[in-house]
């Protein structure tokens, strides 16, 4: 028995070569290849025949942006995504709120750098400005491209729609490197806050066999189902931020105000504060490769980014506020893991106690949250045809196996990286797929004006430009301010994905690895028509 609304599984097409007599590109396009199925049991040959004569429809029609979304998308997002029987359930808002709250946050673990890198006046200004030009545009965007192409592939499939199948890929591949940098940091996070009370995973074996194992037992937990680590958020993040509510209750009768306002602008190390606070601000539309996976999208992505937004923006104000107003400044103590040690001045060792559980649980949630929209997102360009077939596979629990194995390998691969590194890696990264998207979002707002969307920005063109100003500009800033190591690393990754897609298109033609395409997904290419 399966939830009310879930439709039977969606049939994968597999391409097939075309007989001899049809070759060349032409050819090809002229006549597209037959389709047969995988991840479900084969059907018939009439059924192949339907199949085949759809795709061929699909390819030959043509349609206006407006009829071909109103006929297609609209259905979508009214409708559960097909899924095979026995799945879990579609996320609702709640655990959507927490999924993204962990994404892009996952509480103040992590910000005591923006203290130590540039007073308590900046730190304090930093999180209450950067919201407004970075995280509220990426917010918005994200909930207008995320309901108009709602499926898992999320920004893979704007990009593709504007600029074509070969850069919504390089989209994929940066964002999907950037968010296995991001995940390799939960696990350093969480040891460091372990450091205090359990000294041997500091560093040698005892650390590596620890991130290893903590790794494992995550991915298992994420390969049970999206609904599992969605209610597992929930519980987390009303774990791990109460500890801050009691803080900030204890601190009220020590705050000193003048402390808030201490700065010293000629002693400010701008690469880690950027960094950190742009690191602790961003991802918001890492939750737009979850979509397909969503009760509703149209309606509960909005709402759900809504709320996050307050959410994340609290959960940095209220800690930092009672942090730095309440214990005298010695900035040089402002790292990663300094909070445990507030919370044992203000109110004792129960309470640092609490923030280590609090930050142990947080690390959790956020690895869970990332590992879900790094392998939905590979799910999804797999849906799309950009990757290998194995990646659609689901699991009965509605999961990719094969995805969530792929992004955990990256997670331990990259967990010797320090925590300034990992951050510094994955911002760089993060913002040439932000370009990407800013300039999807504008191209199709300007090629497709009166396209169906759920929930559109107001201001038209115009705004929607005057939109990504801010955000471009600091995304300038933060490029600039990267180190040469962390610019040529990022690069030669860029490089390779530049590489990686022909290579893959190669071994698609030459037969080595099959490659999937949901049928039941509407055809990027119709736009153009």
């Amino acid at each position: 028995m399966h939830a009310e609304g879930e439709i039977e599984a969606s049939v994968l097409s597999v391409s097939v070569p075309p007989p001899p007599a049809a070759t060349g590109a032409a050819a090809a396009k002229a006549s597209p290849p037959r389709q047969e199925s995988i991840g479900a049991p084969t059907p018939n040959a009439d059924a192949d025949e339907k199949l085949w004569h759809k795709q061929n429809s699909q390819a030959s029609s043509s349609v206006g942006m407006d009829e071909s979304n109103r006929a297609e998308y609209l259905t979508i997002m009214d409708m559960p995504s097909p899924r095979a029987p026995g799945l879990s359930r579609k996320v609702s808002i709640l655990p959507l709120i927490f999924l993204i709250f962990y994404e892009v946050s996952g509480g103040p673990f992590g910000i005591e750098d923006s203290v130590g890198g540039a007073g308590p006046l900046l730190a304090i200004v930093g999180f209450l400005v950067f919201p407004v030009i970075w995280s509220i545009p990426e917010a918005l965007i994200t909930a207008e491209m995320g309901t108009m192409f709602p499926e898992d592939g999320g920004y893979v499939v704007w990009v593709s729609s504007a600029l074509g199948d070969y850069w919504g890929f390089q989209q994929g591949w940066m964002k999907w490197l950037g968010g296995v940098i991001d995940n390799a940091l939960y696990p350093v996070l969480f040891l460091d806050y372990l450091e205090s009370g359990i000294p041997a995973v500091h560093s040698g074996w005892p650390r590596v066999l620890s991130v290893i194992a903590i790794t494992i037992v995550l991915t298992y937990m994420n390969y049970r189902g999206l609904t599992i680590v969605g209610y597992l958020a929930v519980a987390l993040g009303v774990f791990s931020l109460t500890p801050f509510v009691v803080m900030a209750v204890l601190s009220i009768p020590r705050i000193e105000p003048s402390r808030w306002l201490v700065a010293n602008l000629h002693n400010v190390d701008w690469h880690l504060y950027l960094n950190v606070l742009f690191w602790n601000l961003n991802y918001w539309d890492s939750i737009s490769t979850l979509a397909g996976e969503m009760e509703n999208p149209k309606k509960t992505l909005p709402k759900s980014l809504f709320y996050a937004v307050i959410l994340v923006v609290l959960c940095y104000l209220i800690p930092l506020l009672a942090g730095t107003g309440a214990v005298p400044l010695n900035q040089s103590l402002w790292e990663d893991g300094y909070f445990s040690d507030i919370a044992k001045i203000i109110g004792g060792v129960w309470l640092r106690w609490w923030v280590q559980a609090g930050a142990a649980a947080a690390n959790v949630g956020s690895f869970e949250a990332t590992l879900s929209s790094d392998s939905f997102q590979l799910l999804g360009m797999a849906e799309r045809g950009m990757l290998p077939a194995l990646f659609a596979r689901r699991s009965q629990f509605g999961t990719s196996l094969v995805a969530i194995l792929f992004s955990a390998s990256g997670v331990v691969l990259l967990s010797w990286m320090s925590f300034q590194e990992i951050v510094a890696a994955e911002n760089f990264l993060y913002c040439f797929g932000m370009i990407l998207e800013f300039v999807s979002f504008v191209m199709l707002r300007i090629k497709y004006p009166n396209a169906p969307r759920p929930y559109k920005i107001p201001g038209g063109t115009v705004g929607a430009v005057a939109l990504c100003v801010p955000p471009t500009i600091l995304i300038t800033v933060v490029l600039a301010f990267s180190t040469l190591k962390v610019a040529m690393v990022s690069l030669g990754m860029l490089v390779i994905g530049l590489l990686l897609r022909p290579s893959l298109e190669y071994m698609e033609r030459k037969r080595w690895i099959k490659f999937a395409k949901n049928l039941d997904l509407p055809e990027l290419d119709d736009h153009e028509n």
